[in-house]
């Protein structure tokens, strides 16, 4: 039986993810929030709601119903995606921060990435790990923007092409790490301390900018803390300022400094863990459009070439090349050979597929082709019209047809001889693949392919116009990218502490039952006051019921308050706090 800890209700969003993403999505632990945590989720959004009216971007307000987030209860995947659904996008739960190119997969999708966890309250004004009210209550409400969701979701489409670096796995995992240690309350300090050096480290040798990178860069200074407007009066749409009620308010004081938004903003690093020292100012949502697409003008994926095949093989990772015919040639590239700073022959090692426009090609997928894929690429020697605009008669006059054995002879030294079997064409008639029987490849003395391995399968292309990460067709590779080892723990509470939520609950109860019970009111306050000096939201939540009430204990309980808020540590959450149950 399924475990339904993985099940996912997929809907008409979802089921056309690929099956490799599968992977990442986790049920959402709806039933582990405690009470607390939904006091938490609710506090949040009633700070968030009433100052970011004025200060953020039109659409946030709107937003905010249009994509399901209540204010006042955590929300269920399931309910949001009913209502994304509308708008063209989905949600699902996941692990804290997964890799940043399967996480451009999902929003290339239209499907927001949402980590299942919910920041503590003792990070409640601001969390380093990615949690439930930074990307529901983040990111969900301005893709309600249909110019700034086009935006998202080309974002993601480009950006899952961009290329990485090993190092780039590296800063991810150590990232994660770092996040997931620094929200739980259970860490220890070494652990932490630890984790923050190992960050700082690879931060300082991290060597030239990968694309991926840079995109991150752009993603995080635009998506998660992007301004938008006058860069003297802007106002807010980056989700990591939206979602906290810190940095929202920290963010537009003149000790921020702001700059306009531009494609140089790619080379600008961050700090995940602290608040930003500055922010990038966009003039609208289809700015951002224009400095994507500039941006993506100098990546491999549109310029292909030697460059190219030179950054997807020192990544290491899965990537595809195109050539100019539109034959996509996925896997792990591990050589180029080139000549004139032109490449000639490119090798993979490893299950590898062709495919063209997205499409595996029958019979080439990386069941066939196990032990890795060569080919040639370029113009024949002495022939200035290339083999894929050749018409059949000029196929004829240079002897390229079936059951003829023939030496092709390439500009740059590559030479491939053997009998021609047959040949794969696209819809177009445009020639994509000349298959060989006892054929041998060669480069000066080299042997880069014997007869006794089987058919030689040639990609034909002149130029090799496109090269990105990933495959060309989803359906080639089903082990893409890797889940970390390193899991979200869970938070493990004292009894005393599953005591207090309790408590949480009672006051909940009370105000959604809108039955005032002032005996069991009093009776939570005189029990938080004797054995949680430090618990100052349940205390909140409480004043919120009887502030305008004849009740005993009120001037008791607002004093106590207003005593709690003279400690640095509560002095703006309770004070805030007070002041919008007076509003």
């Amino acid at each position: 039986m399924p475990n339904k800890k993985y099940q996912i209700e997929l809907n008409s969003v979802t089921k056309k993810l690929p099956k490799y993403l599968h992977k990442f999505i986790v049920k959402q632990p709806y039933d582990e929030y405690t009470a607390q945590n939904q006091a938490v989720w609710r506090y949040v959004m009633m700070l968030s709601v009433d100052y970011l009216k004025t200060v953020s971007h039109d659409s946030y307000l709107e937003g905010i119903s249009k994509t399901g987030i209540s204010i006042d209860y955590i929300p269920k995947m399931e309910g949001m995606n009913r209502i994304l659904k509308d708008i063209g996008w989905a949600a699902v739960s996941v692990d804290g921060f997964i890799p940043p190119n399967a996480f451009m997969e999902f929003q290339a999708h239209n499907v927001l990435v949402i980590a299942s966890e919910i920041r503590t309250i003792k990070h409640i004004t601001y969390t380093p790990a990615p949690d439930i009210i930074h990307e529901a209550a983040g990111h969900a409400p301005i893709i309600a923007d249909p110019e700034y969701s086009e935006y998202l979701r080309r974002f993601g489409h480009i950006g899952s092409k961009a290329i990485s670096s090993p190092k780039d796995n590296e800063m991810y995992e150590a990232i994660r790490l770092l996040s997931i240690l620094k929200e739980n309350p259970n860490s220890s300090k070494e652990s932490i301390k630890k984790a923050t050096a190992s960050v700082n480290k690879l931060q300082k040798n991290m060597g030239e900018l990968s694309e991926m990178a840079k995109m991150r860069n752009l993603h995080w200074w635009t998506v998660e803390y992007g301004l938008i407007g006058d860069i003297d009066n802007p106002k807010i749409y980056g989700a990591g300022l939206l979602s906290s009620i810190g940095e929202s308010k920290l963010c537009l004081k003149k000790s921020v400094k702001k700059f306009p938004y531009t494609i140089k903003t790619s080379e600008v690093n961050f700090d995940i863990t602290k608040p930003q020292p500055h922010l990038f100012v966009t003039p609208n949502f289809s700015f951002l459009s224009y400095v994507l697409e500039k941006f993506a003008d100098t990546m491999a994926l549109r310029k292909g070439g030697l460059s190219g095949m030179n950054k997807v093989i020192e990544s290491t990772q899965l990537g595809t090349a195109e050539l100019s015919t539109g034959i996509q040639i996925s896997g792990f590239f591990t050589r180029v050979i080139k000549s004139n700073d032109k490449p000639i022959y490119i090798q993979t090692k490893g299950p590898t597929a062709l495919a063209s426009k997205g499409k595996e090609l029958i019979g080439h997928g990386k069941e066939y082709h196990t032990e890795g894929y060569g080919t040639p690429v370029g113009k024949l020697e002495g022939v200035n019209l290339a083999i894929e605009d050749m018409s059949p008669k000029d196929l004829l006059a240079y002897g390229i047809v079936e059951g003829k054995y023939i030496e092709l002879n390439f500009e740059g030294g590559v030479k491939v001889s053997g009998k021609i079997i047959t040949g794969k064409r696209d819809l177009q008639g445009k020639i994509l693949l000349i298959s060989f029987d006892n054929c041998k490849v060669i480069y000066n003395r080299e042997i880069l392919f014997k007869a006794e391995w089987g058919v030689y399968d040639m990609a034909v292309g002149e130029n090799i116009i496109s090269v990105y990460a990933g495959p060309a067709s989803d359906e080639s590779f089903d082990d893409l990218h890797n889940v970390s080892r390193v899991k979200t723990k869970k938070i493990k509470y004292s009894l005393k502490e599953k005591e207090l939520f309790k408590l949480y609950k009672k006051v909940r109860n009370i105000r959604e039952n809108k039955k005032t019970n002032f005996k069991s009111l009093a009776n939570v306050f005189s029990e938080v006051k004797s054995k949680y000096k430090n618990e100052w939201l349940i205390l909140i939540e409480i004043y919120e019921i009887i502030h305008d009430l004849k009740c005993n204990f009120k001037e008791e309980l607002y004093d106590y308050l207003i005593k709690m808020s003279k400690k640095d540590n509560y002095s703006d959450l309770i004070n805030n706090g007070l002041k919008l149950i007076k509003k």
